[in-house]
């Protein structure tokens, strides 16, 4: 039961450093870059002025690639955040990020 409290108190400190961690995604060279939390929550996105004129599509892959980016590399974090949850465990987890 201990150790069920234990798990609990590092699965609630690991979302909270995760919430305080910046991921940042980019695509087009760094065009388009997009901010989220650890979690993916996104923060902000930047778009560079000299898209504005361009082509609208474009635009938009450019936004989805970069938010894809981002998710990926917050998804990375999680696991990373995980496995050292897990290494102090004397058993597997059941289930993952």
């Amino acid at each position: 039961m201990q150790l069920g409290q234990q798990m609990q108190g590092r699965l609630a400190e690991m979302q909270t450093q995760l919430a305080q961690r910046t991921v940042t995604g980019s695509a087009g060279g760094g065009i388009v870059t997009v901010e989220a939390d650890g979690r993916g929550k996104v923060r902000s996105v930047h778009i560079d002025p000299s898209l504005l004129g361009g082509d609208g599509e474009m635009l938009e892959d450019l936004v989805a690639a970069a938010v894809a980016d981002m998710q990926e590399r917050a998804a990375d974090a999680a696991q990373g955040e995980m496995r050292k949850l897990q290494g102090a465990l004397p058993f597997p987890l059941p289930f993952s990020l």
